[in-house]
C-alpha cells in the first residue's frame, strides 16, 4: 500500500468541508450582525427614541439566533462526521499495511507501540481533522471578520486589538514550540508504557511461575511515573502561558471600554458605536482563549501524523508479483535447490536441497536452532531466499500469488496461538462460510481432540480465552492441529506439533495422519516417533543437512539420528521393543 498523507483524506471529503465551512461563513456573519443590531438599539431606539423600529430588531436578533443555531448544528455535525470517517478510513489503511508488512517487521516492533499507533494517534489525527480543525477554521475565520468589523466601525479603537493579538500569537507559537517534543515523548512513553502492559498481563502464568511480581510491578512504575512526568512538564507549560492568554482576554474589552468612553464623553463616538465594539472585543476573546489549546492539540495531532507516517515509510520485505503464475491445480511437490538464507549476517540456513514429491512425507530432526523452522518459513514466504530456489509443483514460489502458496499449506506451528473465540470459530480459521459443523467435528476427531471438546459445556461452540487460555497444552495443540487438518491443503506441515501430547495421543495422531493419503507432509520433531516413518528423513546440524534417508539407514549410519534414537530409547532396547518401533514407524 503505498504512503498514505493526511492530505489525500482531507481532499477525498472536500465537499464535507465545503458545505460544514460554508455553515460555518454564515453562522459568523450572524454573529457579526448582533453588534449592528446592539449599536441600533442603543442609538436609534433609546438615544433617538424611534421606538417603532423596535420590534424588527428585536426579529432580526430573534431571525439571528435561529440562523446560528441551524447553521452551528450542521456545522459540528459535518466536521465531526468527517473526522470520525477520515479516522476509520486511516485507521483501516494503517491497519492494512501493518498486515502486509514481513515477519521481520513483527520480530523488531513491539507490539503496544503498534496498538498506541492505531488507536491513541490515529484518534488525535482524527480530532485534528474533525472538532480541532472546525475550531481553528473558525477561529481564523471569525477573528478575521471580526477585526474586519471593529476597523470598519472605528480606527482608533481598533488598535487595541492590533496591538494584542501579535503579542498572543508570539505567546501561542512559543507554547507550541515548547510543548511539541513534550507531546512526542509523551506519545512514545505512552507505547513503551502499552508494550509493558502487554507483555505483562500475556505472560502472566510464567511472571507468577517465577515470583517475579515484585519486579514486574517496579517496571510498570517506573514507566508509569515517566509518563506522569511528562504530562506534569505538559501541565506545567500550559500553566505557565494560559494565564497569560486569560489576562488578555479580560485587558483587551476593558482597554476597549476605557478609551471609548474618552470618545464618547468628547462626542467623537456615539454610545452605540461604543456598545458594538464592546461586543466585538467580547466576540474575539474566545478565539484568543481557545488559542492556545487548539495550538497544543493540533501539535499533538502533527506528532502523532510523523510518528503515523513513519511505519508507511516501512517497506514489506515480501512483495506480491505483479502477474503471478496461475496453479489451478495445486498437487504437492516440494523442492529446495540449493537454498541459502541469512539474517542479520548469520547463515541460518546453508545449501539446503531436497524434492519432496506429491504425496510424500519428509521428517525433519535436529538441534534446536539448527534451521528447522526456518525451511518451513521460507516454503511460506515469510522471507525470501538469499541464494538458491524454491519451488511449489515445479514453479518458483517467487512467481506465485501469496494466497496461492499459503493457501496450499496447512501449518501446525510450534507456538500455538488461538484466539478468544469459541473453539468451533479456532478450527475454521481461514474456512470461515466454507465448511459446516459436521466437518469441524470430523476434524477435532482426527486431532483426538473431540475427547474433551465434547465433555465441555457447549462443545465445541465454547469460547476459550486469548492464546487458549483455559486449555492444557496438549489441548491447545491438538485443537491447531484440527485447524490445519480441516483446511484439507494439499501440503500439511507439523512444526514440533506433537511436543506436549502423550504418548498414546500421539500414536494415535500418526495412525490418523497415515490414513490422510496423496497429502503431502513436512513432520519436523525432537522425537524420533515423529519422524520415523517418513519417506526420508533430514538431519540439520547448524543450518546444513548433514545427514538424509530412512528411518533405517540413518540408524546404520550411527550419526546425529542414531544417537538420538539411543538416547530416547535406550541402549538396551529388546527384539521385541525395537520390532515395536519398528512397525510404529511403518504405520505413519
Amino acid at each position: 500500500m503505498k504512503k498514505q498523507k493526511l492530505s489525500h483524506y482531507l481532499v477525498r471529503y472536500w465537499y464535507f468541508y465545503a458545505i460544514a465551512i460554508f455553515c460555518m461563513a454564515v453562522q459568523i456573519v450572524l454573529d457579526m450582525l448582533s453588534p449592528q443590531v446592539t449599536k441600533r438599539i442603543i442609538d436609534d431606539v433609546l438615544g433617538k427614541g424611534q421606538s417603532e423600529i423596535f420590534p424588527g430588531l428585536l426579529l432580526i436578533i430573534f431571525v439571528v439566533g435561529a440562523g446560528r443555531c441551524v447553521a452551528g448544528y450542521w456545522k459540528e455535525f459535518l466536521f465531526d462526521c468527517t473526522g470520525f470517517r477520515i479516522g476509520v478510513d486511516f485507521r483501516r489503511n494503517l491497519f492494512l499495511h501493518i498486515q502486509g508488512l514481513g515477519a521481520d517487521y513483527f520480530d523488531r516492533t513491539n507490539t503496544g507501540e503498534l496498538m498506541s499507533r492505531l488507536k491513541d494517534d490515529v484518534d488525535k489525527i482524527s480530532n485534528a481533522a474533525g472538532y480541532v480543525g472546525m475550531l481553528m477554521i473558525e477561529v481564523t475565520l471569525h477573528t478575521c471578520i471580526v477585526l474586519t468589523c471593529m476597523f470598519r466601525m472605528s480606527r482608533r479603537l481598533f488598535v487595541i486589538p492590533l496591538v494584542a493579538m501579535p503579542f498572543i500569537g508570539i505567546m501561542a507559537v512559543l507554547l507550541e514550540r515548547r510543548l511539541d517534543k513534550t507531546y512526542s515523548d509523551i506519545s512514545e512513553e505512552n507505547a513503551v508504557l502499552n508494550t509493558v502492559a502487554q507483555e505483562n498481563l500475556s505472560g502472566v502464568h510464567t511472571v507468577k511461575a517465577f515470583a517475579r511480581e515484585k519486579f514486574e510491578i517496579q517496571k510498570f512504575l517506573s514507566h508509569n511515573k515517566r509518563y506522569y512526568e511528562l504530562n506534569m512538564s505538559q501541565s506545567k507549560a500550559l500553566v505557565r502561558y494560559q494565564p497569560i492568554f486569560k489576562m488578555m482576554t479580560y485587558l483587551l474589552p476593558m482597554g476597549a471600554l476605557v478609551c471609548g468612553g474618552i470618545f464618547v464623553i468628547d462626542e467623537s463616538m456615539t454610545l452605540g458605536t461604543l456598545g458594538a465594539f464592546a461586543e466585538y472585543c467580547t466576540n474575539i476573546v474566545w478565539p484568543m482563549e481557545m488559542l492556545g489549546w487548539l495550538l497544543n492539540e493540533m501539535a499533538a495531532a502533527v506528532a502523532s501524523n510523523k510518528k503515523v507516517q513513519k511505519i508507511y515509510s516501512q517497506e514489506p520485505s515480501i512483495k506480491e508479483i505483479k502477474e503471478p503464475v496461475p496453479l489451478p491445480e495445486i498437487r504437492g511437490k516440494v523442492e529446495f535447490d540449493h537454498v541459502v538464507w541469512k539474517m542479520g549476517g548469520k547463515n541460518i540456513l546453508k545449501d539446503v536441497s531436497f524434492v519432496l514429491p506429491e504425496g510424500k512425507t519428509l521428517g525433519i530432526m535436529g538441534e534446536t536452532g539448527s534451521g528447522k523452522t526456518s525451511i518451513i518459513q521460507l516454503l511460506q514466504r515469510f522471507f525470501n531466499v538469499t541464494e538458491g530456489e524454491i519451488r511449489l509443483d515445479g514453479v518458483p514460489i517467487q512467481k506465485l500469488s501469496l494466497y496461492t502458496l499459503r493457501s496450499a499449506i496447512a501449518p501446525v506451528m510450534q507456538e500455538v496461538f488461538l484466539f478468544s473465540d469459541t473453539i468451533s470459530s479456532n478450527v475454521s480459521l481461514g474456512c470461515e462460510g466454507k465448511i459446516d459443523d459436521m466437518t469441524i467435528q470430523e476434524s477435532l476427531e482426527k486431532a483426538c481432540a473431540w475427547e474433551f471438546v465434547a465433555h465441555l459445556e457447549e462443545e465445541k461452540e465454547t469460547v476459550i480465552g486469548e492464546r487458549g487460555v483455559g486449555l492444557s497444552g496438549g489441548q491447545k495443540q491438538r485443537i491447531s492441529m484440527a485447524r490445519a487438518f480441516v483446511r484439507k491443503a494439499p501440503i500439511l506441515v507439523l512444526d514440533d506439533a506433537t511436543s506436549a501430547l502423550d504418548t498414546e495421543t500421539e500414536r494415535q495422531i500418526q495412525k490418523n495422519l497415515s490414513q490422510m493419503k496423496g497429502k503431502t507432509k513436512i513432520i519436523i520433531g525432537h522425537r524420533i516417533s515423529s519422524v520415523c516413518g517418513a519417506d526420508e528423513i533430514l538431519v540439520l546440524e547448524d543450518g546444513k543437512v548433514t545427514e538424509r534417508g530412512t528411518h533405517k539407514s540413518l540408524l546404520e549410519k550411527k550419526g546425529y539420528y542414531y544417537r538420538t534414537y539411543q538416547a530416547q530409547y535406550g541402549d538396551a532396547l529388546s527384539d521385541s521393543g525395537r520390532k515395536g518401533d519398528g512397525e510404529r514407524c511403518r504405520s505413519i
